[in-house]
């Protein structure tokens, strides 16, 4: 028999954004669902970098990406909501009573007349560069992600790329690798200018070796990795020995089933209204990386806030007949937890 759950508000992503609105609409008494395709909480620092640190959630100077979402959970945890795990949402539909329905990959129905999209950048791959037999060398050497910074720890690593990640990495891996390099094709770096100006100063100081104006085109070994082609736009080409290539090229976001909603999309995000994040549909909130508006800025700390603003919105859809009375925290407390 197929599982029909009864909330609030069904929050389709479960990263640190759809966390977060938990405890928000907490606050409101009103009960949360998550549902997730992947089989734990915490999106894509989960399951990308959990190990990364994060620089920009204000109180904390620097919280690696796993802890951040361990930190969530334990936030949220007074408000017991509820989780379907390792189950794609695939289906929304109008009940005859105004409340949505959202049926998973595995025919789990749930019912609730709010729905917070919070799905990040939706179902991602990587973004990998055109080297003709790189999908021979993956997990043999190339790795398009860094989940665990130990499992480089003393090996020879050529990260190639110039965001934010490949910055990112190169600057925290440098004191774990036993060498490392840089290549990116460009001069200049997309990332941030705090990000660049450390990558420079370990190239100054002689602890990373990095490469501009050059593209990693093909690779090396016999059934493993153990070198990288480089083609230099002014030295040619040659070979650099390594253990790994990690190409960080940014991921390749697809809405899956939710391009499918009738949802109003520009360029694969959802459009919102900045008033409380409401989508075209009223009743569907889409906050995080996966909505779009002028002054778009895909930080956590944004969809933070576009989490806060929705759910306050979102009282009125799950509780028509109540006034909203919202009250700071340090003033009320939190049931469950200590003043």
């Amino acid at each position: 028999m197929l599982k029909t759950i009864e909330t609030d508000i069904i929050i389709v992503g479960a990263g640190p954004v759809g966390l977060f609105a938990v405890f928000e609409a907490g606050l409101l008494k009103m009960r949360c669902h998550l549902i997730d395709a992947l089989p734990h909480p915490g999106g894509q620092l989960m399951e990308i970098y959990p190990k990364k640190p994060i620089y920009d959630i204000p109180g904390c100077p620097s919280v690696l990406a796993g802890d951040l979402v361990k930190n969530l959970m334990e936030q949220i945890l007074p408000f017991n909501p509820g989780f379907t795990l390792g189950e794609r949402a695939e289906k929304i539909e109008k009940l005859d009573d105004g409340r949505w329905c959202v049926t998973t990959s595995q025919g789990t129905r749930h019912h609730a007349p709010v729905i917070f999209i919070a799905g990040g950048l939706g179902c991602f791959e990587p973004r990998k560069p055109p080297i003709s037999n790189i999908e021979h060398f993956e997990d043999k050497g190339v790795e398009y992600f860094v989940r665990n910074p130990e499992f480089f720890k003393d090996r020879r690593v050529v990260i190639a790329g110039g965001g934010d990640s490949a910055l990112d990495w190169t600057i925290y891996l440098a004191d774990v690798t036993q060498n490392l390099t840089l290549v990116h094709r460009r001069t200049e770096f997309r990332g941030a200018p705090d990000s660049v100006e450390k990558v420079m100063e370990l190239a100054e100081k002689g602890r990373i070796r990095l490469i501009t104006n050059a593209q990693v085109t093909g690779l090396q070994g016999n059934g493993k990795l153990d070198g990288v082609v480089i083609q230099h736009d002014t030295e040619g080409t040659f070979s650099i020995e390594t253990d790994f290539f990690v190409p960080l090229f940014g991921l390749t976001p697809k809405l899956g089933p939710i391009a499918e909603w009738s949802l109003s999309l520009e360029k694969g995000a959802i459009e919102v209204n900045t008033l409380d994040y409401s989508t075209n549909q009223p009743g569907i909130y889409a906050i995080g990386d996966i909505n779009t508006y002028p002054g778009k800025l895909k930080l956590i700390l944004c969809g933070f806030h576009e989490a806060t603003l929705a759910c306050q919105s979102a009282f009125k859809h799950v509780r028509p007949d109540q006034k909203l009375s919202f009250k700071y925290t340090t003033v009320t407390g939190i049931e469950g937890l200590p003043l």
